[in-house]
Order: C-alpha cells, then sequence, then structure tokens
C-alpha cells in the first residue's frame, strides 16, 4: 500500500488479514494492537474510528488494484491473457497462502451490516473492476480472441462473481486447487471462439 507511514502501513496489512480471517465485525483495535505491537491509542492516531481504518483500506486496496490493473493493461497481453493473468494471480496467492479471499468480494458479503462509508469504497471497488473486466470483453470480442455469449457487462459480472465464488468454493473446501477448478473452464468457455 503506497503512500502511508510504516506504523499505518503495518495497521492497514494487520486490518486486511483480521478481515479475510474473520469479517468486518471479527476484530477489533485491540487486536491490531497486540500484533502490530502498538497502543491502542496510537491506532486511534492514524485511524480515529474502525470505519475510518476500514475505509481507508479499501480505498487503498482499490488504488492499488487500479495501478496493477493498468499495468497489466500496458503489457503485451491480449485481452483474454490479461483476464487469465488475473485469475492466474489469485490462483498462485490462494495456493501459497499469501492473499485467501478479495477483501472487497469479502466485505461485499458484509455489506448489510457495513457503515455507508465502507459500502460505498466497496461499491467504488466493484464499480472500478467491473468496468475493467468488461473493458476486456469489449476488446477481446472485437478482436475475435473471446466468444461472449451474454452482452460485454453481463459476461463481466458472470467473470467476477465466478471469480469471487470459486475463492469462496476454494476457503470452503480448504483446497486452494478449487479455484482453479472452476476459473479455468471459465477462461476456456471465453476463448473458445465460434466460427
Amino acid at each position: 500500500m503506497s503512500n502511508l507511514t510504516s506504523t499505518s502501513d503495518e495497521i492497514l496489512v494487520c486490518a486486511r488479514s483480521l478481515i479475510i480471517e474473520g469479517g468486518y465485525n471479527g476484530f477489533s483495535y485491540a487486536d491490531i494492537s497486540k500484533v502490530v505491537g502498538i497502543r491502542k491509542a496510537s491506532i486511534h492516531h492514524h485511524f480515529p474510528s474502525k470505519v475510518d481504518l476500514v475505509r481507508t483500506l479499501v480505498a487503498r486496496y482499490r488504488e492499488d488494484a487500479e495501478s496493477a490493473l493498468a499495468e497489466l493493461g500496458r503489457s503485451s497481453l491480449g485481452p483474454a491473457d490479461q483476464l487469465r493473468a488475473y485469475t492466474d494471480y489469485w490462483a498462485a496467492c490462494i495456493g501459497d497462502g499469501s492473499r485467501s479471499f478479495c477483501v472487497c468480494a469479502l466485505l461485499a458479503s458484509e455489506m448489510p451490516a457495513l457503515p455507508s462509508e465502507v459500502i460505498l469504497e466497496v461499491r467504488a471497488y466493484f464499480r472500478m473492476f467491473s468496468a475493467w473486466v468488461t473493458s476486456l470483453m469489449e476488446q477481446g470480442e472485437e478482436k475475435g480472441v473471446l466468444s461472449l455469449t451474454a452482452s460485454a457487462q453481463t459476461e463481466a459480472e458472470a467473470f467476477i462473481a465466478t471469480v469471487h465464488g470459486a475463492m469462496l468454493s476454494a476457503r470452503a473446501y480448504d483446497d486452494p486447487a478449487v479455484y482453479t477448478t472452476i476459473t479455468r473452464p471459465l477462461i476456456d468457455r471465453l476463448t473458445a471462439v465460434r466460427h
């Protein structure tokens, strides 16, 4: 995460891990204090409330994702390969345990219980991600490398739902291979160009 002090960075990294483990309501500043090794008052200095902390976390997560997706777009990879690179990224993260779940997908599952400030940030992430996937679907169809059975936006939303569902299934079965078992046929279907 960029543009933060090292203590803020540590707090945000810890909060992300705790959210992935137990959700928004599954952690407190006391938990962060134990892991990071600072007093709760120090956490409040950086993030006056839990809402501020999680809102900042999601905003930074979105900014980091935007940067990574833009970098992927500047690469020589075509639309199909960018989608594959995205699913492969998560397969590696889930496989090595470095990131077992997209924090925004997890928070989206808790929307009814989240503060409005956090909801706005989660929705902003999903809008950004949907726009990126929709753009790839449009480009891929135009270039004849993706075969869509619905509109680009509908295919993008189905892609996003499948990827996040695959994360959930891998977690439910405690088997990282489940993620690839679900996402590989998705990419295969999209790249099976019909003539």
